[in-house]
């Protein structure tokens, strides 16, 4: 499988939009995301809106220039993390303190999705590495549920680290950071 995996403009973005939302429902229409047709199909909304944030990148890789088979997004994270999604679990697990030096104004991984019959052929990686490129010092972060073993399995194989762990009976977030990530070199 000869893919490419590049970066565009918004309007580019807008043309890909039914590739991606077609991803989106491959990637996270079962365990444990379940996402349904209904989501799937509100994601495009949701992704422009998210396009206004500051920061905001996105990574696409296609086969033969035509195919979405995988993307990813990400954006700068506030210094004052939102309250809604999972923040502020993240916030209360990490403490104020590393919550600022870790997260804030760091690269914050939103979406990373690669269509199941894309798989195993380098693409997660190198949407990530995109992605991720050109985080301040090295500071990049994402979160995923402690029940994506498919996912937890990857950000560790690329080195990337967790740092919060799960909460009894696995009902939480897991917060990973980027290989070169300052807080994960010893000091």
């Amino acid at each position: 499988m000869k893919t490419e995996v590049g970066a565009g403009s918004l309007p580019e973005l807008r043309a890909w939009l039914p590739g991606i939302r077609k991803v989106y429902r491959d990637a996270f229409g079962g365990p444990p995301w379940y996402a349904d047709d209904e989501e799937a199909a509100g994601y495009p909304a949701r992704l422009i809106a998210d396009s206004a944030r500051p920061g905001f990148t996105y990574a696409l890789a296609t086969v033969g220039g035509t195919e979405v088979v995988g993307f990813a997004t990400a954006w700068t994270t506030p210094a004052v993390l939102p309250d809604d999604r999972c923040y502020p679990q993240v916030g209360a697990a990490l403490g104020p303190a590393r919550t600022a030096e870790w997260l804030a104004g760091a690269v914050e991984v939103d979406e990373l999705a690669v269509a199941h019959h894309a798989r195993g052929h380098g693409i997660a990686r190198a949407l990530l590495d995109t992605v991720t490129a050109d985080a301040p010092d090295g500071r990049s972060w994402l979160l995923t549920s402690v029940r994506a073993d498919e996912a937890l399995r990857f950000y560790q194989r690329a080195g990337w680290r967790q740092v919060i762990h799960p909460a009894p009976e696995g009902r939480s977030v897991v917060v990973f950071l980027s290989p070169h990530h300052p807080a994960t070199t010893p000091r």
